[in-house]
């Protein structure tokens, strides 16, 4: 699979770089980045695109600013995509109003797309497009096999990881800790990579997305030590 990243700075350059670490070896990741300053209103695209960028399956936008984010349909045309990936870890880059329009001008061009929110809340959904799957197999919501050896942990595997590689960091701080204590140090260290989720209030989910994201990894280590664990619930709200 050929994907082709857009990005403005260090966010997006953050999780190119650990996609390309620890994504498949058959995956190639090209880079395009976006100008950093663009008008509130893009009324021609092509003035800022690049003129001949390279084909690829899937578009990943990892811009950060509303602006740069009108470009990600015309690029993906551009680019003879099939299917785009387009995260919201911070409204103000993709408001919703903005994504329903971007998911309409991909559709009329038969590209798949999915906007998770955050990137970490990324799951494969009936009836996606392969070329997403495919990339949800590696990367999205954390998933999690736990070994535990009497109290303690003992072996972390990443069955799924974070775009951004947090996962790796909160893996590596659970060996040794209290099976009753786990989900609570990985909360601890999933803030502590940090998270590039936004921490204003979003009204959807009625929470930070920066939290958000961080209930994502604690239900990634809730979940394998759920038999051994006593009954408790961690609830987090739907998209």
């Amino acid at each position: 699979m050929r994907i082709y990243a857009v990005i403005q700075g260090k966010y997006g350059q953050r999780i190119v770089d650990h996609i390309k670490e620890h994504g498949p070896r058959d995956w190639e990741v090209l880079v395009w980045e976006a100008p950093q300053f663009l008008p509130p209103i893009v009324d021609d695209p092509e003035e800022f695109l690049p003129q001949d960028p390279p084909h690829a399956d899937l578009i990943l936008s990892l811009v950060e600013n509303r602006s740069a984010s009108e470009l990600i349909p015309d690029l993906a045309v551009l680019a003879g995509a099939q299917a785009a990936i387009a995260p919201v870890d911070n409204r103000a880059w993709l408001p919703q109003g903005m994504m329903r329009q971007m998911e309409h001008r991909l559709a009329a061009h038969s590209i798949s797309s999915a906007f998770p929110i955050p990137f970490c809340a990324l799951e494969a959904q009936p009836g996606q497009h392969p070329l997403i799957q495919e990339f949800t197999t590696h990367f999205g919501r954390p998933k999690l096999e736990i070994e535990v050896e009497g109290d303690h942990i003992a072996r972390v595997k990443i069955l799924r990881e974070a775009p951004c590689g947090s996962t790796h960091f909160v893996a590596q701080r659970l060996i040794g800790v209290p099976i009753e204590e786990a989900e609570e140090e990985a909360g601890l260290a999933h803030h502590h990579y940090p998270c590039l989720a936004s921490m204003a209030m979003d009204d959807e989910f009625e929470d930070t997305l920066m939290h958000r994201s961080g209930l994502m990894t604690k239900l990634a280590v809730h979940d394998p030590l759920r038999p051994l664990l006593k009954e408790r619930t961690i609830y987090i709200r739907p998209d």
